[in-house]
């Protein structure tokens, strides 16, 4: 129990990100136990690590000029699966395998131990395995969450993105609810795109995706952005996507050119050069019901996990390194314990 425990445990950690967070992580076997590990808050649960998987999130807010400088150290990770060592919750008991992400920027997953919040840890289904669950934390709840409340069954849904950890599972997602669904990607994973379920498939390298939506004349229901590296897909929106339905993105950077693009699309009306399609940001806002729909959904067969590749917790760090790149398939997962 949480009362035998030592005070320290193993975990990847970093106090820098001068040349990119990956260079900075190195292993700490004597890292402080969480904070409340032997004396838990109420709600809380205590989890032995099994598995980690990583967010380009994680990123963002380590690397950021500003928010950066005030997480100066730490363990990264939000995503997470393992067994419980002891919990305050009334439905965990110790030995149970959850899964759940922490609070940002709390991060704190690739660790030997780490303290969940009531509605950030969720039982694993019989028939999902630790090392799927711990992909379906943020990039899971964050898919279902960009796409349930805004479509029904028949409904056409474009999904700029498609190869990344959240479009997997939203292609997936999408399907299993009746969905007709584009996605964007770029050559190289066309046919992966197709083999989750996509209907249609834009590559990006070889055609300009503004241009090729307008030219087919489809007007969508629902339009996903995982990507908003700039607005052009926003901007002529009104050419495929119907009038009253949502352009959703989950992306976002501290770019200039970035924020100005927001602050153009919700500040100026349409007429003045603002935005003249709905558009919104979705955060992962945690429901307990809703992690359970999407585990279910793994259990089912409906989503297929895709992991591109497991590192050992020695190799966080590289682990890092290639989410930075951009050009991952599907989930990093890194094997805690």
């Amino acid at each position: 129990m949480a009362s035998s425990l030592g005070n320290t445990m193993r975990a990847a950690s970093w106090k820098s990100t001068s040349g990119g967070l990956g260079k900075n992580i190195y292993i700490d076997n004597a890292y402080p136990l969480p904070k409340g590990a032997k004396s838990l808050p109420a709600g809380s649960t205590l989890i032995k690590v099994a598995y980690a998987s990583l967010n380009p999130v994680d990123l963002k807010l380590a690397e950021a000029p500003v928010i950066g400088r005030f997480l100066s150290k730490g363990v990264p990770g939000s995503d997470f699966s393992g067994t419980v060592v002891q919990s305050r919750q009334r439905n965990l008991k110790p030995g149970d395998e959850v899964y759940g992400y922490t609070e940002l920027p709390a991060f704190g997953a690739c660790a030997e131990y780490v303290i969940g919040a009531e509605a950030n840890v969720v039982k694993i289904p019989r028939g999902v395995s630790l090392e799927q669950a711990a992909t379906l934390g943020i990039a899971g709840l964050t898919a279902y969450q960009t796409i349930a409340p805004f479509v029904k069954a028949g409904d056409r849904v474009l999904i700029n993105g498609g190869s990344g950890g959240v479009g997997v599972n939203t292609i997936q997602i999408g399907k299993a609810l009746g969905c007709h669904i584009t996605a964007t990607c770029s050559g190289a994973n066309v046919d992966f795109l197709k083999t989750l379920g996509a209907d249609e498939v834009i590559d990006y390298r070889t055609n300009d995706v503004v241009a090729t939506l307008t030219r087919t004349g489809v007007q969508f229901d629902h339009i996903i952005d995982n990507v908003f590296a700039d607005a052009k897909l926003y901007w002529s929106a009104h050419k495929y996507l119907k009038p009253g339905k949502q352009y959703v993105t989950i992306a976002g950077s501290p770019q200039f050119s970035v924020i100005k693009n927001i602050l153009t699309i919700y500040l100026l009306p349409a007429f003045l050069g603002g935005g003249k399609r709905h558009f919104g940001f979705v955060t992962c806002t945690s429901k307990v019901e809703e992690h359970e729909i999407v585990a279910n959904f793994v259990k089912e067969g409906k989503v297929k996990v895709e992991i591109e590749k497991v590192y050992p917790l020695e190799e966080t760090g590289k682990a890092y390194e290639r989410l930075a790149s951009g050009r991952v398939r599907g989930k990093l997962v890194v094997k805690v314990a």
